[in-house]
């Protein structure tokens, strides 16, 4: 079974940063690219970021490109998601995710997803 332990959320300022972080259990963390999603209160789950298994390929949803960093600890069976310049609209529970398959590279269907993290709430104030 696969547990994915997502942490580092919190309430913070309109332009601050925050880093969250996924532990996932298992001995083939590394066969499978991970991605991010969030899913805002009334609002659908949506794609946030991925990253393929090696590390070398990265996607963004294009309200986060340029103010947010996916990256992952294949060592450590973790991923990481960087969150910088934070806006309100950012407000949201983060979940991190992998799909039952493994792959290269990763997909921002939700389709796609077998596991789901808890999540993390991220709460940006203006």
């Amino acid at each position: 079974q696969v547990q994915l332990v997502e942490s580092g959320g919190g309430l913070v300022q309109a332009g601050d940063s925050l880093r969250l972080s996924c532990a996932a259990s298992g001995r083939t963390f590394s066969s499978y690219a991970m991605t991010w999603f969030r899913q805002a209160p009334g609002k659908a789950r949506e794609f946030v970021a991925g990253i393929s298994r090696d590390g070398g390929s990265t996607g963004y949803a294009d309200s986060v490109k340029g103010r947010f960093t996916v990256s992952r600890d294949n060592a450590k069976n973790t991923v990481m998601l960087q969150m910088d310049s934070l806006r309100p609209e950012d407000t949201a529970v983060y979940y991190c995710a992998r799909p039952m398959y493994s792959s290269t590279s990763y997909s921002a269907d939700r389709e796609s997803i077998a596991y789901w993290g808890q999540g993390t709430q991220v709460t940006v104030a203006a």
